[in-house]
């Protein structure tokens, strides 16, 4: 589905259903370089379980215009104008990686209109090594091949995956080669220069973590949740950066446990 913010045209998917008037709103926001697509069985799932799903392409990323933004709190800013344009006054995030930190700004930003938070893969801070920063800035295919690799598991570079069919290695490679130039390195930025604050989150939160991830590494995730006051953790075994492909189900049983509780 499309909309026009700022002139700019924007996408999100939708689960491939309709919106329905006065269902609750799941927002999912991916990580850099990434786009809607990798939030693909959990969009199709709740889209099916009475939500309103939005799957936000960010500027400059999968279907919507560019020029990709440069901060995590404009890039929350570009969402809340997004959101105001779809309708709905109260949503649950879902964000991961960089992601995590655009929902984790605009839930401190809208705590009258975030219903839960959930954040994949997160860390605060969430520094960038040098040598991947300007790699990025170069536009260095090296860059994509760097993140893709710290990004899974051992397992997932073998190419071990519980959905069949799936090559997870490549399906990261391809995702990254789509984006334009200087996209990946103005994500990689906006996380590195990212300062939010726990202590902001007033809402309910979940943090997936995996277990084996080298880009938010799992103790920096658990240092998160000690600093929000309503916070649960879900560790998944063995587990990536990449979790959305390496253990695309254990995370969405731990998103349906989380929003079945009221």
């Amino acid at each position: 589905m499309y909309r026009d913010i700022a002139g700019k045209k924007v996408f999100f998917g939708t689960g491939s259903a309709s919106h329905v008037r006065n269902q609750p709103s799941i927002v999912f926001i991916h990580g850099a370089a990434m786009d809607h697509t990798v939030w693909t069985l959990p969009a199709r799932y709740f889209a099916r379980h009475d939500y309103n799903v939005v799957a936000v392409d960010l500027p400059g990323h999968g279907r919507s215009t560019g020029p990709a933004l440069e901060s995590v709190e404009a890039i929350s800013d570009w969402l809340s104008e997004m959101l105001a344009s779809v309708g709905e006054q109260e949503h649950v995030l879902v964000g991961h990686s960089m992601g995590s930190l655009i929902a984790w700004d605009w839930a401190a930003k809208h705590s009258n209109q975030c219903k839960k938070l959930v954040l994949l893969g997160t860390s605060m801070p969430m520094p960038v090594t040098d040598q991947l920063l300007d790699a990025a800035k170069q536009n260095e295919v090296a860059s994509f091949e760097m993140a893709n690799t710290w990004s899974h598991s051992s397992r997932g570079k073998l190419g071990f995956n519980p959905n069949p069919g799936v090559w997870m290695f490549g399906h990261g490679q391809r995702l990254m080669h789509r984006s334009t130039d200087d996209v990946f390195y103005a994500d990689l930025a906006a996380c590195n220069d990212a300062n939010l604050d726990p202590a902001q989150i007033q809402c309910p939160a979940l943090l997936i973590l995996g277990e084996s991830d080298q880009m938010t590494p799992y103790r920096a995730g658990r240092t998160v949740a000690d600093q929000l006051t309503n916070a649960s953790v879900v560790t998944l075994p063995g587990s990536g950066h990449s979790m959305l492909s390496e253990s695309p189900n254990e995370v969405l049983d731990a998103l349906i446990r989380f929003l079945s509780v009221n």
